[in-house]
């Protein structure tokens, strides 16, 4: 199967978000992908200081997902979308997912909210797993497939064989661009990609945005923990990879003995 991730430049309005997302759709789908996924919070964009957020209703991001449907029909390509939300009274952050029908399947909330988001977002509540076109897939966002590689194995456990990782790691203002993937200078973002990967045998594929000094790239990552293709540091376009599905097991998530987790703490 093939699949993409859609490395965009940080939108400047959700209009602009959305015509980002036409286009590479289009591409996505021209080359053979069957889904396609975003970076976090891409309508209206990150809550980043140096950008200037545009605040929307409700409605206006009911609107923007429905637009996104219709987008997703017209190119038979399943989307993942990152988006702020609003549900029973709660703004949340979270990954909506369309299928390639255009049927709106439900959303993957943020529950690991970084810290600096405390004041932004409430956190999520429920891990869901989701299927479209025989894919069985996960959603972990930033923060959470970063720092809490649980998130991760749940859905390699549910028979997950890929996460997909939606982040926000880079600025537009300051900062450097690596030279190489993986270079032992750079973050670790790119490091944790690969062990999200290797230590649940499935496939990993992180999406981030195409900022002027990113901190990690656009990456698609082998359940064995190799990395496969990533998008040019501050390039925007569409990576589009085929995956072997075969590959992705999930044996070492299955082989994690959970019971071992339930006995009570020994004290000496």
């Amino acid at each position: 199967m093939k699949i993409a991730l859609a490395s965009p430049t940080f939108p400047t309005s959700v209009n602009d978000g959305l015509h980002q997302l036409k286009q590479m759709a289009q591409e996505a789908s021209a080359q053979g992908a069957k889904i396609i996924c975003f970076p976090e919070s891409f309508l209206p964009g990150y809550p980043y200081e140096e950008f200037e957020i545009e605040k929307r209703t409700p409605q206006q991001l009911e609107q923007a997902l429905k637009e996104a449907q219709t987008v997703a029909s017209e190119n038979n390509l399943a989307i993942i979308l990152p988006m702020d939300w609003y549900d029973n009274g709660k703004y949340l952050n979270v990954a909506q997912v369309i299928s390639s029908t255009g049927e709106w399947m439900g959303y993957q909330g943020k529950v690991q909210l970084d810290p600096s988001e405390d004041n932004i977002w409430e956190a999520g509540t429920e891990r869901r797993l989701f299927e479209v076109n025989g894919l069985k897939f996960g959603i972990s966002i930033c923060h959470e497939g970063f720092r809490y590689p649980e998130t991760v194995r749940w859905a390699a456990r549910k028979g997950a064989q890929i996460v997909f990782h939606p982040h926000a790691a880079g600025s537009n203002k300051s900062g450097t661009v690596p030279k190489e993937w993986g270079d032992k200078n750079s973050p670790y973002y790119e490091k944790a990609m690969m062990m999200r990967s290797i230590e649940n045998s499935i496939y990993f594929a992180s999406v981030n945005y195409a900022f002027n000094y990113p901190e990690s790239a656009s990456t698609v990552i082998a359940p064995d923990g190799s990395y496969v293709a990533h998008q040019p540091y501050t390039v925007p376009g569409v990576l589009v990879v085929d995956i072997d599905l075969d590959l992705a097991t999930g044996f070492l998530a299955k082989r994690y003995k959970t019971a071992l987790h339930k006995q009570p703490i020994q004290s000496l």
